[in-house]
């Protein structure tokens, strides 16, 4: 496939070219046509640098090229494509162009270049060209690279040059990219890779700590190294140290390597087989958390929730009211004016296994009233049947619920023979009724094994 970025000829005349992929139509509409007053940067190995921008724009094949001075020299990213082996030719030529590429973007300082390799050209005498950012991350899409695999979009000035090199330098001193899975970003952020010690353990100690410092730039800092946590101008100067030698020479590549002794390597590779399966283990833990964040949130809610209404529960159950000390008539006088004032609780505590109709009946009705009262703050309390009937007991009575003339009579057994029956007579009125309910009920009572006494039996007869 023929690169989008490439040297041809213009009127017999050699320039740049940027194939856009677009037809006259979409590059007007898409204002393409802004590309021709974006710049880029020649820097020279002196360090000066001029400025470069598009000499026009024409029409290819049906496409829009736009087109510029001539640079001779090699993309870059074509001369990492090349890259096979450490001790390959084309291995000495990707790093020598790595080299002036760092060089010439330091000599550029903070201004905004494309740090992108397929947008940089590299000539033979140490000389850069950094082509338009956006025009060349057109062409570039259109060369079948959605993704700049070499940046960090987290990153910005002199951070994401070093984050650029240090990827550049993983691939020439390793021959793979240090971030080969689809999801690069996120690898990216979150410092998933090989460390260089374990990719390239036999290259200098001192160039692998600061390519390790340059990848792991874009990771929060309390997670990162102390290595890690320089600023990237001062990783740049640090590679450059290490890569020019003090004849002002680019470092030869076996240079920067030193043979280990073969227990050191088998241990490494120990350890490099360990961190595969730790690192793999890791990102499925978390990949799995970032992809189920709201399912994991919602579950934890939920738990905590569960938690939350089990020690409630717990200290509802604690403090919840009992028939300690009460004498077996006091518990059934307590049962029923409970039941007029809609105690369910409290009706609950004096019971064991028996009355549930009665308690459910209070707290159903309980509901009702207070439902009633939220949605029409007009509707008027329920008054109790006692207090009613000392007023007059006017009827039909809409809000009046309760037990009147009550009468507890004593049927049998005894508190030392730890059982006791009454009978209870009684007139149940509710609201909206024009009489009232004529109860009789039989009630056994028995100690818990708290030795509380609590109903345990109640049989009704109504009429």
């Amino acid at each position: 496939m023929e690169q989008s970025i490439h040297i041809s000829s213009v009127n017999g005349s050699p320039v740049i070219c940027f194939d856009t992929g677009m037809d006259p139509r979409s590059f007007a509409r898409t204002k393409m046509s802004q590309s021709l007053i974006e710049q880029g940067f020649v820097v020279s190995p002196d360090g000066s640098h001029e400025i470069w921008k598009p000499s026009g724009v024409n029409e290819t094949d049906g496409n829009m090229r736009v087109f510029g001075p001539v640079f001779q020299g090699k993309r870059l990213d074509l001369l990492l494509n090349d890259v096979d082996s450490p001790s390959h030719e084309s291995t000495q030529t990707a790093l020598q162009a790595i080299t002036f590429w760092i060089r010439a973007k330091m000599f550029l300082g903070d201004r905004r270049s494309a740090l992108n390799p397929g947008a940089s050209f590299v000539g033979s005498d140490g000389g850069v060209f950094f082509a338009p950012e956006h025009l060349a991350n057109r062409c570039l899409y259109i060369e079948g690279f959605p993704v700049d695999r070499y940046n960090c979009p987290d990153l910005i000035g002199m951070d994401n040059a070093a984050f650029c090199a240090a990827v550049m330098l993983y691939k020439v001193f390793t021959g793979v990219h240090p971030y080969p899975t689809a999801e690069i970003f996120q690898d990216m952020r979150e410092g998933i890779f090989m460390p260089m010690r374990l990719a390239a353990p036999d290259l200098d100690e001192n160039l692998s700590n600061l390519i390790f410092s340059a990848l792991t730039l874009p990771v929060v800092k309390k997670n990162v190294p102390a290595a890690a946590e320089k600023n990237g101008a001062a990783i740049l100067t640090g590679i450059l140290k290490h890569l020019i030698t003090n004849e002002k020479k680019i470092a030869a590549v076996s240079s920067l390597y030193t043979e280990l002794p073969p227990e050191k390597k088998e241990k490494i590779e120990k350890e490099r087989k360990l961190h595969v399966l730790k690192q793999k283990s890791i990102i499925k833990t978390r990949r799995f958390a970032v992809r189920h964040k709201q399912l994991l949130i919602v579950l934890a809610l939920a738990v905590s929730f569960s938690l939350f209404i089990v020690y409630h529960t717990a200290i509802s159950i604690a403090q919840r009211p009992t028939t300690a000390g009460m004498s077996p008539e006091t518990v059934v006088y307590t049962y029923y004016d409970s039941f007029s004032t809609l105690n369910h609780i409290m009706m609950s505590a004096c019971v064991q296994r028996a009355g549930r109709a009665d308690i459910n009946a209070a707290a159903n009705f309980y509901a009702v009233i207070r439902t009633r009262q939220a949605y029409d703050p007009t509707t008027p309390p329920l008054i109790q049947a006692k207090a009613w009937q000392e007023n007059g007991r006017e009827l039909p009575a809409p809000n009046v619920f309760g037990i009147t003339d009550l009468k507890i009579d004593h049927l049998g057994g005894t508190e030392e023979g730890n059982m006791v029956v009454f009978r209870a007579s009684y007139l149940l009125w509710a609201p909206d009724e024009s009489f009232a309910r004529n109860r009789n009920d039989d009630l056994t009572l028995r100690r818990d094994r708290r030795g509380n006494w609590r109903i345990i039996e109640l049989v009704r007869r109504e009429r």
